[in-house]
């Protein structure tokens, strides 16, 4: 019995494996942990308190699938509703549908009882704000007074703008050996409206096969999309694989086919994607394409957060 998880995603795993041993069903426990992360106004990039879009709308996207099933929910940009893995969760299991988008996300969500509510806490208000009247100045906008709050909340824009990898996955691995995980986001912050990531994309953004093994990915969503990246990197654990392996091969699939303008000067690519990897036999794997970043981890020799192994060396 195994939970991983992206780095923001370590109470997650420990509620995972709470619920686990109480006998509670893989994706259910999964998605209850995710539901930790999207009820923290402190995580800035997945549910209540997600930064929002350039036009100031908060729209979230989730998926779930499930291995024993083989079967899957998504949904995209979703607004006014907090716990959007929930809503991909019942998704799954109450329709033949696999997707739902936009509006029809939405009305499947009330219509299912969930609550609706303004998901642009304060503090997100202020940081979109502050990044329109930076980003846009001159144009629109004048300089931000320098305040304290200001300079506080500019500590927050520029860290976000540093390591734009948002979004919480959490996948795992039951006693009886089947698999199952999830990925939910609130986006990349200030998006394109109507832009959709990896996140909610069966391949891209998550993927399991439960005789294989299963994969998520955080970071440059585009990347992950073009790439097919955690399909890939199922298949390749089925061919024989390990975890570490795969990632390791996916990655560098990612660098080879990035597109000129997102290269650093030694063309590499440059912006950021982590892999976290579990495999059916229990063995896990975090890699990412260069930086500090941390898988984080559940099992029986406790909960703790774990280096992820980069394809480049730091500078």
């Amino acid at each position: 019995m195994k939970l991983i998880a992206s780095h923001n995603g370590l109470e997650a795993t420990r509620l995972g494996w709470e619920q686990l041993q109480s006998k509670t069903e893989l994706i259910e426990a999964i998605v209850a942990g995710v539901t930790v992360i999207e009820d923290d106004p402190n995580e800035f990039t997945v549910g209540y308190g997600g930064l929002p879009d350039e036009q100031g709308q908060v729209t979230l996207d989730a998926a779930v699938m499930d291995g024993r099933s083989h079967r899957g929910g998504s949904i995209i940009g979703l607004r006014d509703v907090r716990h959007v893995a929930q809503v991909a969760l019942r998704l799954m299991r109450e329709s033949r549908r696999v997707m739902l988008q936009g509006e029809g996300a939405f009305q499947f969500a009330t219509a299912s009882g969930f609550q609706t509510e303004n998901l642009l806490t304060e503090k997100a208000r202020k940081i979109w704000r502050l990044w329109k009247r930076i980003y846009q100045a001159n144009s629109e906008w004048l300089p931000p007074a320098q305040t304290e709050e200001n300079e506080e909340l500019l500590k927050i824009l520029h860290e976000l703008y540093r390591h734009p990898a948002g979004t919480v996955h959490v996948a795992g691995r039951n006693p009886e050996g089947d698999l199952a995980c999830c990925t939910s986001t609130s986006g990349h912050c200030f998006k394109t409206k109507g832009r959709v990531g990896d996140t909610p994309v069966f391949g891209a953004g998550l993927y399991v096969d439960n005789q294989y093994g299963t994969c998520g990915s955080i970071g440059h969503g585009e990347s992950n999309l073009l790439n097919c990246s955690s399909f890939h990197a199922v298949q390749l654990m089925g061919q024989g694989m390990s975890p570490r392996d795969a990632g390791m091969a996916v990655l560098e699939q990612a660098a080879r086919n990035a597109p000129p303008f997102e290269l650093d000067a030694l063309g590499r690519p440059n912006f950021a994607l982590q892999l976290f990897l579990l495999a059916k036999d229990g063995t896990h794997a975090g890699v990412c394409l260069r930086g500090d970043w941390k898988i984080a981890v559940t099992d029986e020799n406790g909960s703790r957060l774990e280096q992820c192994e980069p394809l480049f060396p730091a500078d």
